[in-house]
């Protein structure tokens, strides 16, 4: 069911109070809160699959166990496992002038969460955050993407079957209620989205000065070097590029290869989408896009074709529902196009040469930086110089997308590509407020330095500003 605006402050103010009767749940309550989610996946990730699939026009529910199903139940094994320690005051030290004095930090819950999430992963994006910020003891609600109309529907009758409005609540709409949603005084927002829709949000949630993680996208780049086996690389950047046809924040937005080795590189990655995708297993396994992805693409492709980009493509035909686009290759396309300029969030991928090293990391500096960066080397120096040399959000080395899918890693962005970053004990902290706590033992040194100011007063003074 739709929520109307007044709803949306009603269900907060609901949250808000219930939170205000519990405002430090005991291990055992967040541990059963967290189990929960499990069993909802347990019960409803069948259907939920199915209805993904519907919505996108064609994706695989193996697709979907895969990225999003079996990605949720990893997190919530890894929280349950580690949270009776994340949730223990952490000891810090005292300086040398508060000696008798025992400081240490306590993970307070926030109080109530909001989660906006996107259409194109829509359960592993609200579901593990829903882990976190339930292990930090908060309450949450969330708002699915209107592009997914059956999906967040199903969403909304599963997370009410596990739990009750005042701790967990789906609400569901158009971009009126995301507008709402967004403007709320929520503790805290977690956005997972478009550059573009992150900068709205972000307006929104200063009016109440709404803390925020704000996990975007860019163009991630993939750096091949002849230093790694060109095969191998071919295949994981095809792997990358075309798991839910290219419709992932964190997919290689396009390639810098050295110059001799862009046809070589081209033909191996179009060797390996083939072999992903046989023509008897196009129809069953290869992804729709969602929204205007398909003429978005189209036109794109256009362009770079027009501005003397060589386009390759796979030849074989793609049967089947939905809108669908054959895997393209763009080589060396004009800097200045479409292509180059946005994020390109489909199956899509320039191959851009390079002449030293140097060059391509001058080139990733020169445009925002990235969520993601993919690396393909085996020499140590230049891992080394690209880590130092790069900014992006994460990074995953000789691989792609895998760095997501570390539960003890922090995952979000950097500038334009993201604020913040969760998974795991930093989702459990993104989602709690680190209070210290100073606990005077003994004698107390305010005691010593109070006025009127006198010959003790001016010799503290003196020691704190040694040398």
């Amino acid at each position: 069911m739709t929520q109307n605006l007044p709803e949306l402050a009603a269900l907060l103010s609901a949250q808000r109070l219930a939170f205000d009767t519990s405002p430090f749940p005991a291990l055992a309550g967040r541990l059963e809160a967290i189990g929960r989610v499990r069993q909802l996946v347990e019960t409803f990730g069948t259907r939920l699959a199915e209805a993904i699939d519907r919505d996108f026009g064609r994706r695989a529910p193996a697709e979907t166990a895969l990225l999003e199903l079996g990605p949720v139940l990893s997190a919530e094994r890894h929280v349950r496992r580690h949270l009776a320690r994340w949730m223990a005051p952490e000891r810090r030290t005292a300086s040398l002038d508060f000696l008798l004095f025992r400081n240490r930090v306590v993970y307070q819950p926030l109080g109530v969460v909001g989660i906006m999430a996107p259409w194109n992963y829509p359960l592993m994006l609200t579901l593990e955050p829903l882990i976190e910020a339930l292990a930090a003891g908060n309450r949450v609600m969330i708002k699915p993407s209107e592009l997914l109309p059956q999906t967040a529907a199903l969403l909304q009758e599963a997370v009410a079957a596990f739990f009750a409005p005042e701790e967990v609540t789906v609400v569901t709409g158009g971009a009126d209620v995301a507008a709402a949603f967004a403007a709320l005084p929520f503790d805290h927002l977690l956005f997972t989205g478009s550059t573009a829709v992150g900068r709205k949000v972000m307006a929104a949630a200063a009016a109440n000065l709404t803390p925020l993680t704000l996990e975007l996208g860019g163009k991630s780049p993939a750096i091949v070097t002849e230093s790694w086996p060109l095969e191998k690389a071919a295949r994981d950047i095809a792997f990358g590029k075309m798991v839910n046809a290219g419709q992932t924040c964190i997919a290689p937005d396009y390639v810098l290869v050295p110059r001799p080795l862009l046809q070589p590189l081209a033909d191996a990655i179009l060797r390996e989408i083939t072999r992903f995708y046989p023509e008897n297993r196009q129809g069953v396994d290869y992804t729709s896009l969602v929204g205007n992805g398909l003429e978005r693409l189209e036109a794109a492709i256009a362009e770079a074709s027009a501005a003397g980009a060589q386009i390759l493509t796979c030849e074989t035909p793609l049967p089947g529902p939905g809108k669908r686009l054959a895997p393209t290759l763009v080589l060396d396309p004009d800097r200045r196009s479409s292509i180059m300029q946005e994020e390109i969030f489909g199956p899509v991928l320039p191959l851009v040469p390079y002449e030293t090293l140097e060059e391509a990391l001058r080139f990733i500096r020169s445009g925002p930086r990235p969520l993601a960066l993919y690396l393909f080397s085996g020499d140590k120096a230049e891992q080394t110089e690209v880590l130092t040399e790069t900014h992006s959000g994460n990074v995953t080395l000789n691989g792609t997308l895998m760095h997501i899918a570390q539960s003890d890693l922090p995952f979000g962005g950097v500038g334009p590509s993201g604020v913040g970053a969760y998974h795991g004990r930093d989702g459990f902290r993104r989602f709690s407020h680190a209070k210290g706590v100073s606990e005077v033992r003994g004698l107390n040194p305010a005691r010593l330095i109070s006025p009127p100011f006198g010959r003790l007063a001016r010799l503290i003074a003196r020691f704190q500003m040694r040398q």
